[in-house]
């Protein structure tokens, strides 16, 4: 795409310069590597894919042809109406891996509605040969289908436009086609025609991909890849990788990801990253403008859709994400700066991150219920306020930082009593709960099923000064009753079928499902060694190590847990305490 300004970008380029011979060297190293490391698809799961897409574009025409004719449209008018569907995050992007799914947005014409599409869209979905795991969640802020095609999973959204038909052709760049549009089939359409301009916008789709699918991967294993809990999701780094692509239009990936990580290390956030100047449109819609919108204001680390209506991508980030992925910045640019002086390979950039090693305290929220449909929708709603919970905690005294994870883990307990139940909802699985098989509990009376998600959070804590005495008191009783309310405001909630516990564990109680086989240390490694007197420094290098007064007794009471707040909720009709 030419520019009218000669570049790309709302600056011009920070250097037009060829990359070097070393840079060439480095990007060959770089692709070898991401081959090793997984990140592509075979040929043959990409044709399974173009077959899967072509059979879904198939089966909207149908859908929108049995809701025209029970509309009273004739059978040619019906024929005529279209439908159409387009694909957008990583599989449009040309990112996406093995097993990953396919965001696809089905556009339809103004006398589809959005009932028709939970209703009888999804009816034909699960009628159809080869589909499979059909779920519509028509609540969710965004309204979406999952299922799988031929195992292919495929997040389903839907977009209303006010045409009466869709032609073949239709390209969804105007703004125009916005007009008329409730805010949840804007919300859908923007998804598409925010990553067609992501690779409008780039100088070379080829060197964009392949610096993406590293910085991808270098977020996932570091786990920075969440826009949920408030790291960057899918679009935030596309388009910061767009950005540096634009500062350096002739550099090859190698060059890319070696400026990404120097760039934004030292990026001067507040200071948004554009791909272009934000305009105005059709609409009377907000768009992004901290001058006008104290909301946009508070945004800590901006990264704007380049797409009409104009939107902060990264609002979910909070002081503790942006600590935690500034730092991850800064790792990353010294190991690249090594691999480009020869002295470090690629893999140590994809290391796995550290997270249930680097906190002395965490804490545990978790979600239970006793129905495997109603937990998606109930541990999706307790991790869509997880953020919430880590921006009260930034508030506490003593807290240097509350770092979320970026997934919770789910379990499925067989339990064989009310006890067990409630230890479950509790978060303590015996291993004989653990062990134990669906068979093992059929038919026995006052046996039950309880499915749980587990999501943690760690605590950095400041270390104790020299000179003060005593246990320190860590109060966090607040912001976890906050949380809880919080949650329980949610209108489908059910103190009767939904359980929240919140409690705090120590690193050597950590569940052994949070480690890969064989990483984590037995009990008696966990035990941090004594600093030697007179070295000077510590062996621990976690940002919350306490001084040598740790070592007493009190110092194992540091979090005080009883000030909680405690409520009686029920898993299937059980009582259990949860906070």
């Amino acid at each position: 795409m030419a520019a009218t300004n000669g570049y790309l970008g709302v600056t011009p380029p920070i250097s037009v310069n060829e990359s070097t011979e070393r840079e060439k060297e480095v990007t060959v190293s770089l692709m070898e590597e991401l081959h090793r490391q997984g990140v592509f698809e075979s040929e043959e799961e990409a044709r399974t894919r173009e077959i899967v897409l072509g059979r879904l574009a198939a089966i909207v025409k149908k859908f929108v042809r049995k809701v025209s004719l029970a509309h009273g449209l004739s059978e040619a008018a019906a024929d005529a109406a279209g439908g159409k569907i387009f694909t957008f995050g990583s599989y449009r992007l040309g990112v996406h891996g093995p097993g990953s799914d396919i965001d696809t947005l089905c556009v339809v014409p103004k006398h589809v509605s959005r009932e028709d599409f939970f209703d009888v869209f999804e009816q034909i979905l699960k009628e159809t040969d080869g589909v499979t795991e059909v779920s519509g969640v028509p609540e969710a802020y965004v309204p979406i289908i999952k299922i799988k095609i031929q195992g292919i999973p495929i997040d389903l959204l839907m977009a209303r436009l006010a045409l009466s038909s869709i032609p073949d052709d239709l390209s969804l760049q105007d703004d125009n086609l916005l007009r008329n549009l409730d805010e949840r089939c804007i919300r859908s359409l923007n998804g598409s025609r925010v990553v067609d301009e992501i690779l409008r916008l780039v100088p070379n789709v080829e060197v964009f991909r392949d610096s993406l699918r590293c910085i991808k991967l270098w977020a996932q294993r570091r786990a920075i890849y969440s826009n949920v809990n408030g790291f960057l999701g899918g679009v935030a780094w596309a388009m910061l990788v767009a950005r540096i692509c634009q500062l350096y239009p002739n550099a090859i990936a190698g060059a890319i990801v070696s400026r990404f990580f120097i760039i934004m290390y030292q990026w001067t956030w507040p200071q948004p990253v554009l791909l272009k100047q934000i305009e105005d449109g059709p609409l009377a819609v907000r768009v992004w403008n901290p001058k006008l919108y104290p909301a946009d204001r508070s945004h800590r680390m901006p990264i704007i859709t380049p797409a009409y209506p104009s939107m902060c991508a990264t609002h979910n980030v909070t002081a503790s994400t942006q600590m935690i992925m500034t730092e991850e910045f800064k790792k990353g640019s010294e190991i690249v700066d090594r691999v480009i002086v020869g002295t470090a390979e690629w893999s140590e950039l994809f290391t796995k991150h550290d997270f249930f090693h680097k906190y002395r305290y965490y804490l545990q929220v978790i979600a239970s219920t006793g129905s495997p449909d109603l937990q998606i929708k109930w541990s999706g709603t307790v991790e869509s306020r997880i953020r919430q919970l880590v921006m009260k905690l930034e508030y506490v005294d003593s807290l240097i930082l509350a770092h979320p994870f970026i997934k919770g883990f789910e379990q499925v307990s067989y339990c064989l009593n009310g006890d067990e139940v409630r230890a479950v909802a509790q978060g303590d699985i015996s291993e004989a709960i653990a062990k134990r098989k669906k068979e093992d509990i059929e038919g026995k009376e006052g046996a039950s099923t309880v499915y749980s998600t587990t999501f943690f959070i760690g605590l950095a804590i400041e270390p104790k000064q020299p000179g003060t005495v005593g246990p320190r008191k860590l109060d966090i009783s607040y912001p976890t009753t906050e949380f809880t309310k919080l949650v329980k405001m949610w209108e489908k909630y059910d103190e009767a079928t939904m359980g929240i516990v919140v409690r705090h564990i120590r690193s050597s109680t950590l569940p052994d499902y949070v480690f890969d086989e064989g990483e984590r240390q037995p009990r008696s490694a966990q035990k941090r060694p004594k600093t030697g007197k007179g070295s000077g420094k510590s062996s621990n290098t976690s940002p919350d190590v306490p001084s040598k007064r740790r070592r007493s007794v009190a110092w194992l009471f540091l979090v005080v847990w009883l000030n909680f707040h405690v409520s009686a909720c029920r898993i299937q009709g059980i009582a259990c305490c949860h906070v």
